[in-house]
């Protein structure tokens, strides 16, 4: 029977939860105003203490009332943040959430004429800066600006590889290597943001690392 190595881990890691965040929210990441905008707010709601799920439907919601670029956020009223995020059964923070949205739209307008790849540019690329930066919008402490960055760095070259703390979460739940650089080498050119948001979803799942460890044997 052939051993099973770190790379035939890391393969059906890929193969069965490789999806970003922003895929499953439907966002088209393109380094681009609205999509940014956009993945900062699924940042932020990604951020709380609620379940995956749930804050990627209040993304899609919010997105489906028409509320995408920091204009239509802060334009919309509190009540209709509200009721988005509701709807995307994002209940329990939906309130303080609504408020946020709002502020952080008026501050992305206000200190980056609503474009995020100022931030960047700002920053120089300097991916600490660029984190202590998106701190500063509601919402968005450490683990939001963490977010923001591992799945920014499929259109953002200057972030990547962004394997943070959560994704090496999951990668010790695999026992795989606690090494940004010795990951992607294992996972043969996958797209560090696929790989990170893989890594990620097996630590937020407890029946994960036995999946793909059967998988990876099969």
């Amino acid at each position: 029977m052939t051993r099973t190595t770190q790379r035939d881990v890391v393969h059906a890691l890929v193969d069965g939860y490789g999806r970003t965040y922003a895929a499953q929210a439907g966002i088209r990441l393109r380094d681009t105003p609205q999509p940014l905008y956009q993945l900062l707010v699924l940042a932020s709601l990604l951020s709380a203490r609620i379940r995956a799920d749930a804050a990627v439907g209040a993304s899609r919601e919010l997105s489906q009332a028409g509320m995408r670029d920091p204009r239509r956020m802060a334009a919309a009223t509190w009540q209709q943040r509200v009721d988005a995020l509701g709807r995307g059964g994002y209940r329990r923070y939906d309130e303080r959430t609504a408020t946020q949205l709002g502020e952080g739209a008026e501050l992305v307008s206000r200190r980056y004429g609503g474009d995020l790849r100022r931030l960047r540019d700002e920053a120089q690329g300097d991916r600490a800066q660029m984190r202590r930066a998106l701190q500063d919008f509601p919402g968005v402490g450490p683990a939001g600006a963490d977010i923001f960055l591992r799945e920014a760095q499929a259109v953002w070259p200057q972030a990547s590889p962004y394997i943070d703390s959560k994704a090496l979460q999951g990668a010790r739940a695999l026992d795989l290597p606690p090494s940004p650089a010795r990951l992607l080498r294992l996972s043969d050119d996958t797209d560090p943001a696929v790989l990170a948001a893989a890594l990620v979803r097996v630590a937020l799942d407890k029946k994960a690392p036995a999946a793909v460890r059967e998988a990876a044997s099969a």
